[in-house]
């Protein structure tokens, strides 16, 4: 994506072990990778985009409630700005999903579950 002049910012994964009840009643320890850090990232780059005038409309794929307060932002500057600025959050939807909840101080957009994971790159860029 770096060659289409997106900008890449990748974070390491953390990991850590995590003990899991099998269906046999026996427990076993796997690891299990997180990313950390990813939500700030994008709240940085959202603050920068929308102090720069770089853009009217956001669209965030993301459920993290974190984001939140990035949002709260943006309406701040829209307002100290005089500009029109509109922010959503982008998810899945599904008879299965538990979170139907967009970010907080958004507006909701919600995809269905296969158009959404469709969408998904399985580039890896390591």
């Amino acid at each position: 994506m770096g060659t289409r002049g997106v900008f890449v910012y990748s974070r390491e994964l953390r990991y850590r072990n995590k003990s899991i009840i099998l269906p046999d009643g026996s427990e076993t320890t796997v690891l299990i990778g997180q990313e950390k850090g990813i939500d700030i990232r994008i709240a940085l780059d959202i603050i920068r985009y929308t102090l720069d005038g770089a853009f009217d409309v956001a669209l965030v794929f993301s459920q993290d409630q974190d984001l939140s307060e990035a949002a709260e932002d943006i309406r701040r500057i829209s307002l100290n700005q005089s500009r029109w600025i509109k922010i959503a959050s982008a998810f899945p939807i599904s008879p299965t999903s538990k979170n139907v909840r967009g970010i907080n101080k958004t507006d909701w957009l919600k995809i269905d579950r296969a158009i959404y994971d469709a969408c998904i790159d399985k580039t890896d860029y390591r």
